[in-house]
């Protein structure tokens, strides 16, 4: 992805994090108008213009007219696109996937020319527009990597618990609140400090080193069936951190200063509960819910009311609102995950990739938002 950097503003106040789980429903395609994007540069004596083609559906534009396409960094979107295509289950994305996948096999090795000319030939380009026409929002997220036991052991006393037996989706179990306080409704898998499970509930999956350095992946399993409510504004509100310091790693870091009776009254807040599985850990990036691997900063969650797992997308995000913001966002992502906060047709949550230094980013990514479906010809 190109990423061009700018300062960050500040005035956020909500935490919305988390992807968590595929919801089973049959994605369709969002509301959007096909809107011209701004012009792109003219291309110098050395890049010359694409030939129009005739094939592109209704007239609609090439992503060359897509501001900032000349910087995009196309071979890596093509190698992203070519490992995780087939998840689209629409004919044509289906024939663009083969033909993705076709190149990646005969070309050696392909070039960026290569890839900028698969996608400017392949998809046409198409707005997803809010209902009032403003931008939407864009956070980030990311695959933790925690400490764990395999014992209760000090601050390691907050179980991860399985999924309870016979659960169903869209089952309505009891609040976070209850199930902390009462007889685990099923087994624990490890035991955690409390803000780092609360954490891992937000993003949905993560990874766990124990104390004899083995590590293992804790993927979702289930869910109590409430909604996720964010944590941030209320603790603005209540003066416990500031309108503009409400960063990922700020509430992370005031949960542990006040771990306890007075975390626990916070994090209640949150009514929603996750369940995991514990498995073994590849190395590699987790998989979403449209279940491949996620490849980093160039993946994102999406409402699957209004886009369709394997959409190719065109996103712009810039003016980041959180203090400590470091980037804007701009380039080629897909779309292979969802989550709880995430509803709306311009709305997405881009994976940053594993560990520390991607949690201290993701924590602070929220920008203005616009997204273009590439449309396959």
């Amino acid at each position: 992805m190109g990423f061009y950097r700018k300062p960050g503003l500040a005035a956020a106040l909500l935490l919305l994090a988390g992807c968590a789980t595929a919801t089973g429903e049959a994605p369709t395609r969002p509301t959007a108008t096909v809107t011209a994007p701004a012009p792109a540069p003219a291309p110098g004596p050395s890049q010359p213009s694409p030939a129009p083609d005739p094939a592109a559906p209704s007239g609609l534009p090439g992503p060359q007219t897509l501001a900032g396409w000349a910087d995009e960094d196309h071979l890596a979107a093509f190698q992203a696109y070519a490992g995780t295509c087939r998840v689209a289950r629409e004919a044509l994305a289906a024939l663009r996937c083969e033909e993705a996948q076709t190149i990646g096999r005969t070309s050696r090795p392909v070039t960026p020319s290569v890839a900028r000319a698969f996608f400017e030939r392949g998809f046409g380009v198409v707005a997803a527009e809010t209902s009032d026409g403003r931008p939407g929002l864009m956070t980030a997220y990311f695959a933790p990597e925690y400490t764990a036991r395999r014992a209760p052991d000090g601050p390691f006393d907050t179980p991860v618990l399985a999924r309870p037996e016979g659960w169903t989706r869209g089952q309505i179990l009891p609040e976070r609140a209850t199930i902390e306080a009462g007889p685990p409704p099923s087994p624990p898998l490890a035991w955690m400090r409390a803000e780092d499970l609360f954490f891992l509930q937000i993003q949905g999956s993560g990874y766990l080193t124990f104390e004899d350095g083995t590590t293992a992946r804790a993927a979702y399993a289930a869910d109590n069936g409430r909604p996720f409510t964010g944590i941030a504004r209320p603790m603005a509100d209540r003066g416990l951190l500031p309108a503009d310091g409400t960063s990922g790693d700020a509430i992370r870091a005031w949960l542990a200063a006040h771990r306890g009776a007075e975390a626990r009254a916070i994090t209640a807040l949150n009514p929603r509960y996750i369940f995991f599985s514990l498995d073994p850990d590849d190395g590699g990036e987790p998989a979403g819910a449209a279940g491949v691997p996620l490849p980093a900063r160039r993946a994102i969650a999406v409402d699957p009311t209004s886009w369709a797992y394997g959409d190719l997308v065109w996103i712009s995000a810039d003016a980041g609102t959180l203090t400590g913001a470091r980037h804007g966002y701009r380039g080629l992502v897909i779309a292979l995950d969802t989550g709880s906060a995430i509803r709306g047709p311009v709305r997405a949550d881009l994976y940053i990739g594993r560990g520390e230094a991607a949690g201290a980013e993701a924590g602070v990514v929220r920008h203005p938002l616009r997204m273009w479906r590439l449309v396959p010809r």
